[in-house]
């Protein structure tokens, strides 16, 4: 995938909400004529109406975005072809029946995704939220298992499903909580901070050096050929991290798109 198939997608689902809005509209048109016959009975199909028009809007709006990074990736070179080769990557939420979050390269190709992933073997009561990160061939990377809800833990495992740590979350008094990055053995190796009102996440090591960073409305000017929307999220891993250590902190990703926001 490329970042104009994404946008091409988000149109597609514009689209078919607007189709969909139209049911109703036809529904009470169609009894209206056929039984009440009352002209203000019409008025209901007014909010249907208003709604199909913005998708609508929207669809064409998302469908000349993809086709204007469409031509604009022509020209581009592919540099990258690892995952955690990258320092710098663009994070997208693509909310639908069932949510991903979408990395990509800086030149708008498809680095990984963060999907739900469903544990075989594992009764319904018992069952925790599972995720799994692929890349862009959809070859495994890593899982993620989420525990609790008052203390919020996502155990990380390696593509062989080895544990090699989690993210830890807890209350640390009236409306504060402490993030903290555990290696396997428990030991603490970072914490996440940041501001709860707008994306700004600060990921440090044990000495409290930062290690990366996730925030919204920084991109890059130069990207915006590729990435329209200024607010696109980066994510800024530092390159003395490991695979291992990348994917330990990458966690904190579910607990920011699929539990938080």
């Amino acid at each position: 995938m490329k970042i104009y198939e994404y946008y091409r997608a988000t149109a597609n689902l514009n689209l078919n909400g607007s189709i969909a809005s139209l049911i109703p509209s036809a529904i009470i048109v169609a009894l209206n004529l056929s039984f009440f016959q009352n002209k203000e009975i019409m008025l209901l199909t007014i909010p249907f109406l208003a709604f199909s028009l913005i998708s609508f809007q929207i669809y064409l709006f998302r469908k000349r975005q993809s086709i204007c990074i469409g031509k604009n990736m022509v020209h581009s070179i592919h540099h990258f072809h690892s995952f955690f080769e990258a320092k710098q990557l663009l994070v997208v939420y693509l909310n639908t029946q069932s949510p991903k979050v979408l990395l990509f390269f800086p030149d708008g190709h498809l680095a990984g995704k963060i999907k739900r992933f469903r544990k075989k073997k594992t009764f319904i009561w018992k069952q925790s939220k599972n995720f799994v990160l692929v890349d862009y061939k959809d070859r495994v990377m890593g899982y993620f298992e989420v525990k609790g809800k008052e203390k919020r833990r996502i155990e990380v495992f390696d593509s062989k499903y080895r544990n090699i740590g989690c993210f830890e979350k807890r209350k640390a008094g009236w409306r504060k909580y402490k993030k903290e990055l555990l290696d396997e053995t428990g030991r603490f190796i970072g914490a996440v901070k940041g501001s709860s009102l707008f994306m700004d996440e600060f990921v440090l090591d044990s000495l409290k050096r930062p290690v990366g960073r996730l925030r919204r409305g920084w991109m890059p000017l130069e990207w915006s050929k590729i990435f329209p929307e200024a607010n696109t999220p980066v994510l800024t891993l530092s390159e003395t991290l490991n695979e291992k250590d990348k994917l330990l902190r990458i966690s904190f990703l579910i607990n920011e798109f699929f539990i938080e926001r």
